[in-house]
């Protein structure tokens, strides 16, 4: 019952996107059967919380997906919020409340993907920039080792890279009330996860693929997520 549930929201919500937002997508890079073989997704930039309006832009096929075997790993302060907390909490299969340790909210997460037929859905920096460019903070927006972790976990399937160019213009962190029917820009590829694993030493040390990873997904963050939309 709650895959329905879960799919009937996230339907709603694509609806929903397509009527108060002109999504664009754009492939960076362009892939076979590009929504086939999904097991990570992972949302680079995170500037709002109104970045569902993202799934304007996909598949009712991934909706399904991620209403059946979809896990999300949501912050738990974003979780106790009293009415955009719960929405989050029905946005996949397996929404799991973490930290920002590294304790047994996260080993919940790392449980969840060994599932073969899970897919994640991931903000790899975990939290979201302000208007002024650093987090919540005062600090730079970086990658987090997280989305290390789950690729590592992952034995195969395709890594699927989002790029946001931000949703600043339609809702900046607190900011009580969007601006609609603006456009958004979403760009995207998808990474084999073995190969993307084999190209950063995955099979090796952990500390080391992490920052690898880290690294790599700067790269890709400020290659693409700010270019000219």
């Amino acid at each position: 019952m709650r895959s329905y549930i879960v799919f009937l929201l996230l339907f709603s919500i694509k609806v929903a996107g397509k009527a108060f937002c002109r999504v664009r997508l754009e492939w960076v890079r362009e892939a076979d059967e590009p929504w086939a073989g999904l097991r990570v997704i992972a949302l680079l930039n995170h500037t709002s919380l109104f970045e569902p309006v993202f799934l304007a832009a996909v598949p009712n096929r991934l909706l399904w997906q991620l209403a059946t075997h979809g896990v999300l790993p949501l912050a738990d302060k974003t979780a106790a919020r009293p009415i955009l907390g719960r929405l989050f909490l029905l946005i996949t299969k397996h929404v799991v409340p973490v930290t920002r340790e590294r304790d047994d909210t996260w080993e919940e997460v790392l449980r969840q993907v060994r599932d073969p037929e899970a897919v994640l859905l991931i903000l790899p920096e975990g939290r979201m920039m302000r208007r002024t460019g650093l987090d919540r903070e005062g600090n730079p927006m970086t990658v987090r080792g997280g989305i290390a972790d789950i690729l590592r976990a992952m034995p195969d399937g395709r890594l699927f890279v989002a790029y946001s160019g931000g949703l600043h213009h339609i809702q900046a962190p607190g900011e009580r009330f969007p601006r609609p029917f603006r456009r958004a820009w979403l760009g995207a590829e998808v990474v084999d996860i073995e190969e993307y694993r084999g190209a950063l030493g995955g099979s090796e040390c952990a500390e080391s693929f992490k920052a690898a990873v880290i690294e790599d997904m700067t790269r890709r963050r400020d290659t693409y997520c700010y270019r000219t939309r």
